[in-house]
């Protein structure tokens, strides 16, 4: 049995590789069984983890959700009462990951949002991955020259929990970043002596977040057009601005969220002149009735938060796309881009050595 750790950014496309490259290889006659040490909790509500019910669903796992991810985290996780109720932390995931791998001739390990995250009990991506055994699969999505010095720092901290880099993935380029990702960014993966198997592009059917996971992680009351929270958000706006300066931005943002105060009105009406796909409306104040009568007409969804502006824009750091298993469409479109995009035949090859 062989597990490969994908470790990469919330909303970098690492799941989704790891669901198209888990596809493929069983088609090959592989055993492919998945395993996420920490999952991670978007909103305030306990539910399973999106990751986990697709990935159960999709593989076919005999596994409970506590199994397949046996600890849960927020950003406020350490709390006296987590570390008394959960001491014994790595034990429990090292019987979990045994549980799950038993039997599979591969285990697609899901690393956390971020490959630091649990550092202060052992049970970052770099630690968990060393102690598996795992070979790692970074999926590095970098937007800018900074996210690529990262991704090139984390490679080096493999190295130094001597994990065998199996190669990297870049996903969720954009068409702005492909040729520099390409020419510039792959060849200086390469140099520290790991192939990049492929390059995906970005894919908003996969890629963007849609209105109902703001929604989901909000939980505020929706005030208009219910019905049209199945759209896709590339961008979130602020509106502090006076309407002249906001005017030219928001005209370039497409498909955006504007979050702004339930007061400004203006600001809400000029925004559903242009290409939006949700206002949320902070602070508790509810917006002049033009505004919902407008996005009814317009079938724009309204939110209403009761949090200030920059306790909401918090809040939504943790909001990304999340595939259904009922999603069929979306799930078929992920073995494509994998087959088409990612050199996946040289992980079967490793495996199978």
């Amino acid at each position: 049995m062989q597990g490969i750790y994908f470790t990469g950014k919330a909303g970098g496309g690492k799941t989704a590789t790891a669901l198209g490259l888990g596809i493929k290889l069983r088609k090959e006659g592989l055993k492919v069984s998945y395993f996420k040490p920490l999952g991670f909790r978007k909103g305030t509500v306990k539910k399973d983890d999106d990751d986990v019910g697709l990935m159960r669903e999709v593989l076919e796992l005999p596994f409970s959700s506590e199994t397949i991810s046996p600890v849960t985290v927020n950003a406020h996780y350490l709390s006296a009462r987590f570390l008394e109720k959960d001491q014994n932390l790595l034990p429990k995931i090292k019987n979990a990951y045994s549980k799950c791998s038993k039997g599979y001739d591969v285990v697609l390990i899901d690393g956390s949002i971020e490959p630091y995250i649990g550092q202060n009990q052992g049970l970052d991506d770099f630690s968990l991955a060393s102690i598996f055994e795992a070979v790692a699969l970074p999926v590095i999505k970098a937007d800018d020259d900074f996210q690529l010095d990262q991704n090139l720092f984390y490679i080096d901290l493999w190295k130094i929990h001597n994990v065998d880099v199996i190669g990297a993935v870049f996903n969720n380029v954009s068409q702005a970043q492909w040729n520099k990702s390409s020419s510039i960014y792959k060849p200086l993966v390469e140099e520290k002596g790991y192939p990049v198997l492929g390059i995906i592009p970005r894919q908003l059917e996969i890629s963007s977040p849609t209105v109902a996971e703001f929604h989901d992680v909000l939980h505020g009351e929706l005030l208009a057009a219910p019905e049209y929270l199945n759209r896709i958000v590339e961008e979130v706006v602020v509106g502090t601005m006076t309407i002249e300066s906001a005017l030219s931005y928001l005209r370039r943002a497409p498909n955006k969220a504007l979050v702004t105060g339930g007061d400004r009105s203006d600001m809400a009406l000029t925004a559903l002149e242009t290409s939006t796909s949700v206002i949320i409306f902070t602070g508790g104040l509810y917006p002049d009735v033009r505004v919902l009568a407008r996005a009814e007409e317009k079938g724009v969804p309204v939110i209403l938060v009761h949090e200030d502006t920059y306790s909401t824009l918090e809040n939504l750091h943790s909001v990304y796309r999340s595939i259904h298993p009922q999603n069929k469409d979306a799930i078929k479109l992920v073995e494509d881009t994998v087959d088409k995009y990612v050199d996946w035949k040289k992980v079967l090859n490793y495996l199978k050595k």
